[in-house]
């Protein structure tokens, strides 16, 4: 007898309005925060994902208001802890599509201990961490990625501390999905959310954000329309890592040395971001002004079991083993009494 084959109901059309609610949003006005947001409410309409299936996730700072001002599921967790909260969720429903929202100074200070291990363990959440290279929340005080000499309330004569490199520190964690993008690039952050969502493990994106406040302009010197031909590197895989007016200059190896050569020279790199070696990868990671272009777009995407996967294949093989007692867990050769 044949089986009947019942009719799955098709998924409603949603929109950008469906992702909108009612609250108001309240970053201070001209915030990078503004373009993100409505980036990513008009992302998540084309994924075909019901709404009810996503969950916002954030730690402690300007950026981690973002689950109030999403019409999704949300929780607004403590500092830094925002990767340990998203963990459990998605363990608990591995269907959920899970978004962390963290900032420069909650996911790379206190919290990078949290962020090294969701990186590493592969867990099929996504990862956007707002840079604007300040504490905006605490009122301007230098974060893990303000760059030496940045004065601030809590360094008045300039910061001393090396800057974090927040690629660098995902790819030396070994994250399976690294991208680059930036505020006020609407839709390269569409196109970059997407990739993300597609890819299965975790997705790591650091997006450039501009903090009107106390760090206003942070990133003219790189995406500004006067500077962007010649700071900015757009990544489009299968293609020639070319950059400057009318695609003038590329990027080739000199040995193990990146140097920049006029465009048609032998050699030029060709984008790949599937390539398995992490050589590759860290080497676009380690790409700044003055002497190269900063790199944007997914610089990295390789396929490897889930967290998520291997859990539940091995929760699968525990159970079979039929079902433990408590108490020889508790009164069992790795326990003793001491008299």
């Amino acid at each position: 007898m044949a089986t009947e084959i019942q009719n799955v109901p098709p998924l409603p059309t949603l929109t950008k309005k469906d992702f909108t609610p009612s609250n108001e949003v309240r970053w201070c006005p001209g915030c990078g925060d503004y373009a993100i947001l409505n980036s990513l409410q008009r992302t998540l309409p084309e994924l075909g994902i019901k709404r009810e299936d996503f969950v916002m996730v954030s730690g402690i700072g300007c950026s981690s208001r973002f689950p109030f001002y999403m019409n999704t599921y949300g929780f607004h967790s403590i500092h830094g802890r925002a990767p340990t909260v998203a963990t459990g969720v998605k363990l608990a429903n591995p269907d959920l599509s899970v978004w962390i929202i963290t900032g420069d100074g909650d996911g790379l200070s206190i919290g990078g201990n949290h962020l090294l291990h969701v990186l590493r363990r592969n867990l099929n959440v996504n990862i956007l961490l707002f840079n604007n290279r300040i504490y905006g929340l605490t009122k301007g005080q230098f974060s893990p990625t303000s760059p030496v000499g940045t004065k601030t309330k809590t360094s008045p004569q300039g910061s001393l501390e090396h800057p974090l490199n927040p690629v660098l520190f995902a790819l030396g964690a070994e994250a399976t999905f690294v991208a680059r993008t930036a505020d006020n690039n609407p839709k390269h952050m569409v196109e970059t959310f997407k990739a993300a969502q597609a890819h299965q493990g975790v997705s790591f994106i650091e997006v450039f954000q501009n903090c009107v406040i106390f760090n206003d302009a942070t990133w003219d010197s790189i995406y500004g329309k006067e500077n962007r031909d010649d700071q900015m590197l757009v990544l489009e895989p299968g293609k020639p890592l070319l950059f400057g007016k009318d695609k003038s200059k590329g990027i080739r190896l000199n040995g193990l040395t990146p140097e920049v050569v006029p465009a048609g020279t032998d050699g030029i790199l060709v984008h790949d971001p599937d390539q398995e070696s992490p050589l590759y990868s860290q080497l676009l990671a380690t790409l700044s002004p003055p002497h190269f272009p900063m790199p944007i777009g997914v610089i990295r995407r390789v396929a490897k079991p889930t967290y998520e996967q291997l859990f539940a294949s091995q929760m699968e093989t525990a159970a079979k083993k039929g079902p433990g007692s408590w108490h020889e867990l508790l009164h069992g050769d790795s326990t003793w009494s001491v008299a």
